[in-house]
């Protein structure tokens, strides 16, 4: 049998497959659930913390999971992002404030946190774009 760099769509008809697809050693979607699988069970061990962040994380890209959004782009706009991350640290400030004084988080620390915020959003925007909704793939 000829290979063949093409897929059959119902349809839809003969379309060429994207250039990474043919890559070999490409993860096809069994693969790609397996490893999206893999990443689930490794959040399990963040610190709390980080949880608490990836659940507001979470909460917040429920609004922004609908058809057409930019989160489903095919290439998400950077400056959106972190915009979007930029919301959920300004979020979180404020969530920060309303605690007890010996309980808030150091000025010092929300710098790193910023990055940190942005790290998880993007992995969660992932795992919507190829795990369904709110990222869960066990259904």
């Amino acid at each position: 049998m000829e290979w063949n760099p093409k897929v059959i769509r119902p349809g839809i008809g003969t379309l060429p497959l994207p250039f990474f697809m043919t890559y070999p050693g490409y993860a096809d979607a069994a693969q790609e659930k397996t490893l999206l699988r893999d990443l689930e069970y490794l959040q399990q061990t963040y610190p709390n913390e980080v949880k608490r962040y990836q659940r507001k994380i979470a909460d917040i890209l429920d609004k922004f999971d609908y058809e057409g959004s930019m989160i489903y782009d095919e290439y998400p706009d950077k400056f959106s992002l972190q915009r979007l991350a930029e919301t959920v640290t300004k979020i979180l400030r404020q969530e920060n404030q309303q605690l007890p004084t010996e309980e808030q988080l150091p000025a010092e620390k929300w710098e790193w946190l910023t990055d940190m915020i942005l790290v998880l959003l993007c992995h969660e925007v992932y795992k919507r774009r190829h795990g369904g909704p709110r990222g869960y793939i066990w259904k």
